[in-house]
């Protein structure tokens, strides 16, 4: 049996991802609420707001990212209730009203003291083309927690599972099996998902969870042992409605 056991999402881009008991996914957009905020940097307010209005604009350095600012991985948002909550360690530092512009002030301040950025910052926010910079966007990310226990054994160092930022951990088939689903469908609580292809890793999973401290390269690693940079498959969905931990992943040998 094939069962979800983690789910997680990321208000913020960049920002370390929150767990979450459920998720709710729209069919062709992706997870509520996921990356529908950003910070941009050494843009002003007017060519901000023209990457916000024309999503194909965008692009990766117009945004605080762990790859420019790893300390970001020491914090984390929640987006509760259409409050927008800045933490560190569980613990809240600051919630704001993002549709408030003295609020977007108060965070966008915080934010350059903390990461001592000299230039003005804007966050953005974008629920209809959420801040991706995969293809295809609004992509949600699977990943067979087999797969990472795999990996760790074969370098003798420990990979968290939250170095891959997935959105969906399940455990259930062995390792590396969800490279054979490439093109198939899968249901999760009857909701159909297309997957549509392998998640090449980055260097931003060289990052030790919640930390700013690079450890270990794990691209190299990945591909020293198996000859490629992969780690999970991004998804599709298909149709609405709502994933819960514990719920049943089934596969559907159909191929799209």
């Amino acid at each position: 049996m094939i069962i979800v056991e983690k789910l997680f999402y990321c208000p913020v881009k960049s920002i370390s991802f929150s767990y979450t008991n459920e998720l709710f996914i729209f069919k062709n957009l992706g997870i509520k609420n996921d990356r529908v905020f950003a910070f941009t940097k050494n843009l002003d307010k007017n060519k901000s707001n023209f990457i916000l209005k024309n999503s194909k604009e965008r692009k990766l350095n117009n945004f605080l990212t762990l790859k420019n600012k790893p300390e970001l991985n020491e914090y984390s948002f929640d987006y509760l209730e259409k409050t927008l909550i800045f933490k560190r360690n569980n613990k809240k530092i600051l919630s704001i009203n993002p549709k408030l512009n003295s609020d977007v002030t108060k965070i966008c301040k915080l934010i350059e003291t903390l990461f001592n950025i000299k230039t003005k910052i804007n966050l953005l926010f974008d629920d209809k083309n959420p801040f991706f910079d995969t293809m295809p966007s609004n992509s949600i990310s699977l990943i067979n927690l087999n797969s990472v226990d795999d990996f760790q054994s074969k370098i003798n160092h420990q990979v968290e599972f939250e170095r891959f930022r997935g959105n969906i951990y399940f455990k259930g088939v062995p390792p590396w099996e969800e490279r054979n689903w490439i093109n198939k469908i899968i249901k999760i609580n009857n909701i159909p998902f297309l997957v549509k292809s392998h998640i090449s890793r980055c260097s931003a999973t060289n990052l030790q969870p919640n930390t700013s401290n690079f450890t270990i390269n794990l691209p190299l690693e990945l591909k020293k042992i198996y000859k490629h940079l992969d780690m999970g498959v991004y998804l599709i969905p298909l149709n609405d409605g709502y994933i819960k931990v514990g719920d049943k992943l089934e596969l559907n040998d159909k191929i799209f």
